[in-house]
């Protein structure tokens, strides 16, 4: 079999690298995170010239090779590791026109690694626009490798750079820039003592741990008997290294680059200033946010009705056609309902990527963050955690997913953990009720309902909350993440479809595979607690209603069986030996069933009610009447009191109630430690407030 070349697409982000590997691999793609950590990887097949392949790796977009980012690491670890199954036989490093200084300065640092590197140099169709003319040859010349002019959006220069790839094996290895340049008795000493290494392979070896974790030395070749410089020396050489390569760049780019100003247009910057302006700035962000939480709170609601209509039309017709048993009701109540429960939110899921994709391919994401970035600092965020937090209240599963623009793994996962106090559309069917129930249906100031009002403020809740959780766990957590806040101002342009539609399709896919197969198992494990019960109450439920009504009707004889049964099943038991728990809260064992059986959804709580109050009907107004008639067992009075409302209210407000978010959010972190200690925490503080509460107000 031929030898299939393996090529890594490295570059700075919003050079148009994605876009380049999609023109490259088409279809040919698979997605995953790199072993151990969460980092996205995605790797594809591409076909070259004289039927020859290669395996297409593109790498996290980093700015340089001194990490400060997770994203950045990988990068690091893979071109510094020549036993790495990934290590490429040749890089691929993307840049685009408009900003090629900065790119260059990764590309000579690739380049002295001595590996074979391609320059491509993306949007090379608005050099004419903007006034930019290149001497190629020359510049080939001078950055001792081989350049592909390429448009990735007019799908130009692709033809010749797969001929580049295939004659990876003739290109220079030769560096850029010599590093004995940077400190000469300082690295004339290195290469005495490693005469076999590339020197400047050992300065990164060296020097990651003094930007962002310490590396294993001795693997790379770095004896510990090496008298390594301190880190303030170390950063000022570093520091002198950015200015070697800089001058280095310069000089190439007077040589072989021409920008004429007088035909570049000046439309992008007098968009900027509207942009990142800071009163109109805003405005025009929280107008597209706006526009974005009601497409996925309006569009999504017709798929997703269908899709629920679907699968209960599926679940009845097995039901009608197949005789009763546990196999059917498995398959009926356990396995349909799990996997609706997936597939319901992939509109809400695509609908978000369709929008996070726009912005970006548009330029404007990075606007964004621009205008965000000094707001969100102290709290510990990052400007890119406004997206997730935002459409956080619609679904927190997509907005989870949504943090994965955040490079900064500290910032990230602290967005990741906060995300659920945000107030997600699940949350409304629960504060709907309880408020209809507890909260007077008067008006303050002629206009303005109470009701309104504390859903309102249900919602400012949510927001504080995730605010307070960042600022509180920025001060926690001791991870060794330095910020570094570096933002391009890619030129502003039209999205491309294929793009847009490309990561769409990811997502949704990362979604269903990785979280679907967990909330899938979290049902039918629910289904068997409420289906079985330990007693012969619950076996006998159908014979000892029956006695107990005699003259009732089969339609309510069958709610009554549901509710005789659900409270002599497990989870019915369960719900009763959790009444001392749950009883200072004001709450009984039926709110006690409520509670348990809504952490896989809150939305569950009012069905979970609508069966155990045996009232046939999910209908909000019959529950409420019989939610009001309900009398607390130990104190008397109504139940649902004002104290025990309010108490359910915040218990809500902040309880993990939500499989599917621990499952995303395990699948995002890789981990069960991070969605385990969210929901003890976050059900802790819960219960904590709404005792609180409930004590004060009772």
């Amino acid at each position: 079999m031929a030898k299939q070349i393996k090529v890594s697409l490295i570059g700075n982000p919003n050079t148009g690298k994605t876009s380049v590997f999609n023109l490259l691999t088409g279809l040919n793609q698979q997605v995953g995170n790199y072993p151990g950590i969460t980092v996205e990887k995605k790797e594809g097949i591409c076909k070259l010239p004289r039927g020859i392949k290669a395996h297409i790796l593109d790498l996290p977009g980093t700015y340089s090779l001194n990490a400060s980012s997770l994203d950045e690491n990988v990068v690091i670890e893979l071109l510094l590791n020549k036993k790495d199954k990934d290590f490429p036989d040749v890089a691929v490093v993307v840049s685009d026109i408009e900003n090629i200084k900065r790119n260059l300065l990764l590309y000579t640092q690739i380049k002295d690694l001595e590996i074979p590197v391609i320059l491509v140099i993306n949007m090379a169709d608005r050099m004419e626009k903007k006034g930019i003319s290149l001497n190629i040859p020359l510049l080939e010349e001078k950055l001792r490798t081989k350049i592909a002019l390429v448009s990735a959006r007019k799908n130009q220069g692709i033809d010749k750079l797969k001929k580049l790839i295939v004659s990876y094996n003739t290109l220079p290895t030769s560096p850029c820039v010599d590093a004995l340049t940077f400190e000469p008795e300082y690295f004339d000493r290195l290469k005495r003592i490693f005469p076999n290494q590339s020197i400047y392979k050992l300065w990164l070896v060296i020097t990651q741990d003094v930007n962002f974790r310490k590396v294993e030395k001795n693997s790379k070749g770095i004896t510990p008997d090496f008298e390594i410089k301190t880190e303030s020396e170390l950063k000022r050489l570093q520091q002198k290294e950015a200015i070697k390569r800089y001058q280095f760049i310069n000089n190439t780019l007077k040589e072989t680059m021409v920008v004429d100003q007088n035909k570049a247009t000046g439309v992008r910057a007098k968009l900027d200033r509207i942009l990142t302006h800071g009163v109109w700035g805003y405005l025009i962000f929280f107008s597209i946010l706006l526009l974005i939480f009601q497409a996925i709170y309006d569009w999504s609601s017709y798929p997703m009705d269908l899709i629920d209509q679907g699968f209960a039309g599926l679940s009845e017709v097995i039901q009608v056609n197949l005789p009763d048993g546990p196999f059917v009701s498995l398959i009926t109540d356990g396995i349909i309902p799990g996997l609706g429960g997936i597939v319901i939110f992939i509109p809400q899921i695509a609908i978000l990527f369709m929008f996070i994709s726009i912005l970006e391919e548009s330029g404007y994401m990075s606007r964004v963050v621009f205008l965000m970035d000094r707001l969100m600092r102290k709290f510990g965020l990052s400007g890119k955690s406004v997206v997730p937090l935002i459409s956080g209240t619609a679904c927190a599963i997509p907005a989870v997913m949504a943090t994965r623009n955040i490079e900064n793994w500290k910032e990230r996962l602290i967005t990741i953990l906060v995300v659920p106090f945000t107030t997600c559309s699940a949350r409304l069917p629960v504060y709907l009720i309880i408020i209809a129930l507890v909260i007077p249906d008067t008006k303050v100031a002629g206009f303005l309902s109470y009701q309104s009002l504390t859903l309102m403020l249900l919602y400012i809740i949510g927001f504080v909350t995730a605010l307070g959780g960042a600022w509180l766990l920025n001060r926690m957590l001791k991870m060794k993440s330095k910020h570094y806040f570096v933002i391009e101002m890619p030129g502003y342009k039209v999205p491309l479809f294929k793009n847009v539609f490309i990561n769409v399709i990811e997502k949704t896919k990362a979604f269903i595979f990785g979280a679907g197969k967990i909330i899938l198992a979290i049902s039918i494990i629910l289904w068997g607690l409420a289906s079985f019960g330990p007693t012969q109450n619950f076996n006998k439920a159908e014979t000892i209603v029956a006695e107990q009504y005699p003259n009732i009707s089969s339609e309510n004889l069958e709610t009554k069986v549901a509710s005789y049964k659900l409270e002599h099943s497990f989870i019915g038991y369960a719900g009763k030996a959790i009444e001392p728990i749950v009883a200072p809260l004001g709450y009984d064992w039926k709110i006690g069933i409520g509670i348990l059986s809504s952490f896989v959804a809150r939305e569950v709580f009012v069905g979970t009610l609508a069966t155990i109050y045996s009232v046939g009907s999910e209908e909000e107004a019959t529950i409420k009447d019989r939610m009001a008639a309900e009398i607390n067992p130990v104190l008397g009075g109504p139940l649902f009191n004002f104290a025990t409302g309010i108490s359910l209210l915040l218990f809500y407000a902040f309880a993990m109630q939500c499989a599917s978010t621990l499952a995303i959010v395990k699948k995002e972190t890789n981990s069960w430690k991070w969605p385990v200690i969210q929901l003890f925490f976050m059900s802790g503080f819960a219960y904590i407030v709404a005792l609180i509460a409930y004590q004060f107000l009772k």
